[in-house]
């Protein structure tokens, strides 16, 4: 018997609706629901053990899957199972992880998973945007220890109208792409790219995507109601000691607030700060350390985050001296690796970013291999972030999340000034050399100059940087950070990295800590940070003004050839040997695509310098070359026969066409060598294709004058001997007589 099931349906306001269930699948879960829009099917479940781990964070895994049977297909590759999550899977478990992780309890510790899985797939339907409601869904129906209900959903805008969870289609012509994560109160986490927009339009975005995630969070409260919410499950909270956090505050806070209002060095004020935090264990004796050394600990970080955030409010000074609004000193440099297509050094106070540029083809492009999207991408940006950059050695374990989200954020605000005409597949590498305060945004500068520094013809330059925020809701006081530090960005109540042009924003990536951010404070934080951005973005046009006029000399040059249809067989040759043989001799890569419009060819020639291009030209418009009847050509010779010369076109090598005997000279040719050899160069006249011969005809004597007194020979009798008619000679010659023509073969024996 199918089990009872208790269902929400949320309505999106344009026809379309979201459904959340409980009751059928995964009951053995802590929470499962089944979200559903169109044939689109999510199930999420979740999980958390009872017992506390000894850890001083939230073991939270949030696991995001797409099976490849939702859409019908079979996982690509040798191996048919689906295996690591793709970059796109990870993308979204980080989205939903971001806007979960600050409701838990700061002292629940207990391992925790979320799995949200793909069951079926809508291609009018983008997944993604439902996993934060689904994953919120699943836990207002646990036990956890959970503050409030949240959602997520991406807004774009289509003609200047703003559409919640747009279709794939819908976001090719939108000019914005933001996915937005908040409760019924708060906005918390916003991410996406947007073309050139202003402040106040990003704003305005976030407020219209918030009133139906509103909407989103009522129907998950009324669900849990109707299932039967559970009392929140009981667990071992963290020891507190008020009279011991008294103690350490006093010791602490002015010393804190003294080196913090020194200006001192990353690493100075590092030890600065832990020679107080030892100086203040060791007024305790061995015994207390060992009952409460981590209470100790844990209260020198809440007596050093209060006295930097209170140097900041109340005397608009940071961490390294720097005033509210204040931009690290910058420097930069382009053209610095030899053998790269393009490179440039971005440094901005101790975070530094060196950018690298390869061109290709299209066979180089990003293959995107996902149940809810398939594709490829012509430009892409990989980030690394090695532990040296921040002075430790730790284990490397591959391709971190955070690898994967900081990347995607710069190529996200990159992207959108590479012109569409732009030849090449675009590879940029950014390697962190150092990193004390956003080196997303470093990667977004120096992967801007090194574009630029490779050739790629950039609509406009890019630039990003990282704000903070520090506020006190008792006082009303609020300190809006230009370009954060490390520590910064930990103790601030909102770190938010801004990229764009001069003339708007193109990417952003918000993480807001505090309730209840007021829209005026937001709007307020992203105008100074349009202003560091211009700032920057000054910096990096000093270094190089506008891209390179054209790539490296030791870069390949891209050239693309359209090939009407019909001639691509002849330009791969069979099994592909005419291909093979010009890539060989040209020393160039040769691409050949279709136009799935025109069904044209489109040929990609890439080679450095260009001889060999020049040369792959010459072969196919020489395979395209179709001689005008009526013009005039330049012919050589290349080979001798008795009735004529082959002759071939000199503005299409391989072109070949007989030069018959009689076409040669006005007078009588006996021999074709009379007239011309091997290796001879004239001009001949194209008349077509004869209509006796049903072969193109070429002539030579065509251009020549008639020499004085020349007669031309009569045409034909038709009924003369060896003439032809439509019975082809038969009434002059029988093949009886014919029979009587032929000699008798030498060596045959009479009968």
């Amino acid at each position: 018997m199918i089990p009872k099931t208790f269902k929400e349906v949320i309505d999106l306001g344009d026809g379309r609706e979201i459904s959340i269930e409980t009751g059928k699948l995964a009951k053995q879960a802590h929470g499962s629901v089944v979200v559903q829009s169109g044939k689109c099917m999510l199930l999420c479940t979740v999980v958390s053990n009872y017992e506390q781990k000894d850890v001083d964070f939230l073991p939270l895994t949030v696991d995001y899957r797409e099976k490849f049977a939702a859409a019908g297909r079979y996982p690509g590759g040798f191996f048919k199972r689906e295996a690591r999550p793709s970059d796109g899977e990870v993308l979204t478990m980080r989205l939903v992880d971001r806007v979960l992780r600050p409701l838990f309890p700061k002292d629940y510790h207990s391992e925790t998973q979320v799995m949200i899985q793909l069951m079926s797939h809508d291609p009018e339907v983008m997944p993604d945007a439902m996993a934060g409601l689904a994953a919120s869904a699943a836990i207002q129906l646990s036990d956890f220890p959970f503050e409030c209900a949240i959602s997520e959903a991406r807004v774009g805008r289509v003609n200047g109208e703003f559409i919640i969870n747009p279709t794939l289609a819908q976001l090719e012509t939108s000019d914005i792409d933001m996915m937005i994560g908040a409760s019924a109160d708060s906005v918390m986490m916003v991410e996406g790219e947007m073309d050139e927009i202003s402040e106040e339009e990003m704003a305005e975005a976030i407020k219209f995507a918030h009133e139906h995630i509103k909407i989103q969070c009522a129907a998950q409260l009324r669900l849990a109601e109707a299932f039967g919410k559970k009392p929140t499950r009981e667990y071992q909270p963290e020891r507190k000691d008020e009279d011991l956090e008294k103690k350490v505050h006093d010791m602490a806070y002015d010393k804190v607030y003294a080196i913090a209002k020194a200006g001192s060095s990353k690493h100075e004020r590092s030890a600065a700060f832990q020679q107080i935090k030892e100086d203040i264990k060791a007024t305790f004796s061995e015994e207390e350390l060992a009952d409460y050394g981590g209470l100790v600990s844990d209260y020198y970080r809440k007596a050093e985050k209060a006295a930097i955030r209170d140097l900041t409010l109340d005397e608009g000074l940071r961490l390294d001296g720097r005033k509210t609004d204040e931009i690290r000193p910058i420097w930069c440099e382009v053209d610095y690796l030899p053998s790269t297509h393009g490179s440039s050094i971005f440094t901005r106070g101790e975070t530094q970013a060196l950018a690298t540029v390869t061109l290709g083809t299209s066979r180089d492009a990003n293959q995107i291999d996902m149940p809810s999207q398939e594709g490829e991408e012509r430009f892409y940006l990989h980030y690394n972030f090695p532990p040296f950059c921040t002075g430790e050695a730790r284990p490397i374990r591959g391709t971190s999340r955070r690898e994967v989200g900081h990347g995607n954020l710069a190529q996200r605000a990159l992207k959108g000034m590479i012109p569409e005409d732009c030849p090449y597949t675009v590879r940029v590498v950014s390697e962190v050399l150092e990193s004390n305060g956003s080196s997303s945004m470093a990667t977004v500068c120096s992967g801007t100059m090194a574009l630029m520094d490779a050739g790629v013809q950039m609509k406009k330059p890019v630039s990003g940087i990282a704000m903070g925020l520090i506020s006190d809701a008792d006082s009303g006081k609020y300190a809006v950070l230009s370009d954060i530090l490390g520590d910064e960005d930990h103790l601030g109540d909102m770190d938010f990295k801004v990229t764009g042009t001069a003339d708007g924003i193109t990417a952003c990536q918000m993480d807001i800590k505090v309730k209840g951010l007021s829209y005026e404070i937001l709007v307020n934080a992203l105008q100074q940070a349009r202003a560091g951005r211009l700032h920057i973005l000054e910096k990096l046009t000093s270094t190089i003004a506008e891209p390179n006029v054209d790539v490296k000399d030791h870069a390949p040059t891209m050239v693309t050839r359209r090939v009407p249809n019909e001639f691509i067989g002849a330009l791969i040759g069979p099994g592909g040997k005419v291909i093979q043989e010009m890539q060989k001799e040209t020393e160039t890569t040769i691409v050949i695509n279709e136009d799935p419009v025109t069904e044209e060819g489109i040929v990609e020639i890439m080679g450095v310098g260009k001889t060999g291009i020049n040369a792959v030209l010459a072969k196919i418009d020489a395979i395209l070359f179709k001689p005008e009847v009526g013009s005039v050509y330049e012919v050589k010779v290349i080979k001798m026969l008795d009735f004529g010369a082959v002759v071939e076109y000199m503005d299409a090598p391989g072109n070949e066409v007989l030069l018959h005997v009689s076409e040669l000279a006005w007078e009588r040719t006996e021999n074709v060598s009379d007239v011309v050899n091997m290796g001879d160069v004239f001009d001949v006249k194209y008349f077509g294709i004869d209509s006796r011969t049903r072969k193109e005809k070429v002539s030579r004597k065509a251009l020549l004058p008639k020499p004085e007194g020349f007669k031309e020979r009569p045409p034909r009798d038709n009924n003369s001997r060896g003439g032809r008619d439509n019975n082809r000679g038969r009434d002059n010659r029988g093949r009886d007589n014919r029979r009587d023509d032929r000699k008798p073969r030498e060596g045959k024996k009479d009968n």
